[in-house]
């Protein structure tokens, strides 16, 4: 699948070799290594000229020498819809470590765009602009857009914020990339039964994509956002959402500035590094989960590069413009599944996989891939974790299951790549402990409210009904039999 531009074709294997794009698959991934190549080659192949010719004077421009690993951070740097992929897998711990380095780079880089436009456009745009002093170099440079700070006077006070501007034309590329995702779906999906792989849903797929990456430029939409998790968060005093500031609008977010490091730069010792990782299992996703509010809010973009160990110590979260929306309802299907892993009950699985929208979770295939996951769980010896659900989902997924929904896709990669985050922070520190740690302050908490609420009533942080939590202590003398 070569494409000429000019007079020149362009051999995607040669450029694939030198960039090591085979690399960027996991390892758990392999049997799809080579249909996600070549999906690599469609995609690039239906970009406009224009593109791909700036794709490829980008990797000529980088020095001979230049690592194998650093191409391919340069190469997805060129395009939004490859850029936040990068940022997705930059630390899974199956890549290279070399790799896994410079793809972190991508969570936040050091910017190349001329300042001088965007300071015009944000004096034309708000009228008061002109009291503030807008500084001539950008902090960093994102996917979709570029930070750059100012200061302005507040009861007197010089106060430090940034604007978070949309880079110039990025709009228009995300169009042109998001408009390859149809034909690329059909591709898959033909290719892929050449291949003999699992049919999945590739269309529903690439729409969740194409709904999710779009929301990435809705600054407006990440403004809302940011109200409602400094809401839910506000008595996490360890943890905090940027202040929002007066000059926003659909293209641009100003808040508060963050003085401080990302957190896996900063310099902690090896108890403050477990200290904090256990503080954002806890803020960022064992309190919403384990909370009543229908749906809680979860950050969908949790890389490092938007965790900020500030001055005082405290952890600042920024870019909310991807969030999961977990119902109440999801979230007891959750605890479901994991009662019925912790009981090696099989039909609790499936019954909760059923209520968390998976289709035919009743057919042979399921049925089979449910027990062989607890096979796997018992096999291991080791009690049952979240990984081991996203485990699960994720071999559902790869067999062609659907159902499950985007706002679960989303909190899924929430949970992956905080985890990633936290193996950084602190190897010893298990992601489950503090959020079954939570969970278990809430049951304790409910347990007065428990005596007067029915005994079939979920109406708790806990998602759990007191009949659960007969059937559980019941069913835990057999299934220790069972290990």
């Amino acid at each position: 699948m070569d494409k000429a531009i000019g007079d020149t074709a362009i051999d995607y294997q040669a450029l694939f070799e030198s960039i090591g794009v085979h690399a960027l698959i996991p390892a758990s991934l392999a049997p799809w290594r080579p249909l996600l190549v070549e999906a690599l080659a469609f995609f690039l192949d239906h970009l406009p000229e224009a593109r791909l010719s700036a794709l490829l004077a980008g990797q000529f421009a980088l020095d001979a020498d230049t690592s194998a690993p650093a191409r391919a951070a340069a190469l997805l740097a060129h395009c939004p819809t490859l850029h936040k992929l990068g940022q997705v897998v930059a630390r899974h711990h199956e890549l290279d470590a070399a790799l896994r380095q410079h793809l972190q780079q991508l969570e936040s880089m050091p910017s190349t765009l001329p300042v001088a436009p965007i300071v015009k456009r944000l004096r034309t745009q708000f009228a008061d602009a002109a009291s503030l002093r807008i500084a001539d170099t950008a902090l960093a440079e994102g996917s979709v857009a570029v930070v750059l700070p100012f200061t302005w006077r507040e009861e007197g006070r010089l106060r430090d914020g940034v604007f978070k501007v949309l880079k110039p034309a990025v709009a228009r590329h995300l169009a042109q990339e998001l408009a390859v995702l149809p034909a690329l779906a059909d591709f898959l999906a033909a290719r892929g039964a050449r291949l003999g792989l699992p049919a999945i849903d590739y269309h529903g797929h690439l729409a969740s994509v194409q709904q999710l990456l779009t929301q990435e430029i809705r600054l407006d939409v990440e403004q809302a956002n940011m109200r409602a998790a400094a809401a839910q968060m506000s008595r996490d005093g360890a943890v905090f959402v940027p202040r929002l500031l007066p000059w926003c609008g659909p293209g641009v977010t100003s808040m508060e500035r963050v003085h401080g490091s990302r957190v896996n730069d900063a310099e902690l010792s090896r108890a403050q590094g477990g200290a904090l990782a256990r503080e954002m299992i806890a803020a960022l996703l064992a309190r919403p989960f384990w909370s009543q509010a229908d749906p809680a809010i979860f950050h969908g973009d949790l890389h490092g590069g938007n965790l900020l160990l500030a001055e005082d110590g405290r952890l600042a979260v920024l870019d909310w413009s991807l969030t999961a929306r977990l119902a109440k309802a999801e979230r007891e299907a959750i605890v479901a599944i994991a009662l019925g892993a912790l009981t090696l009950d099989q039909r609790q699985i499936i019954d909760g996989l059923a209520r968390l929208g998976l289709r035919d979770a009743h057919c042979a295939q399921r049925v089979q891939t449910v027990s062989d996951a607890l096979d796997a769980l018992v096999r291991s010896g080791r009690p049952v974790g979240f990984d081991w659900l996203v485990g699960l989902l994720d071999r559902l997924a790869l067999q062609g299951a659907g159902g499950f929904g985007a706002q679960l896709a989303v909190f899924r990669k929430s949970w992956l790549s905080l985890a990633g985050v936290l193996r950084d922070l602190d190897a010893d520190t298990a992601p489950d402990l503090p959020l079954f740690g939570v969970g278990l302050q809430r049951l304790l908490a409910e347990l007065p409210a428990r005596l007067v609420a029915p005994a079939d009533s979920r109406a708790f942080a806990t998602h759990v009904s007191t009949v659960d939590l007969i059937a559980l202590a019941g069913a835990a003398w057999p299934a220790s039999l069972r290990y």
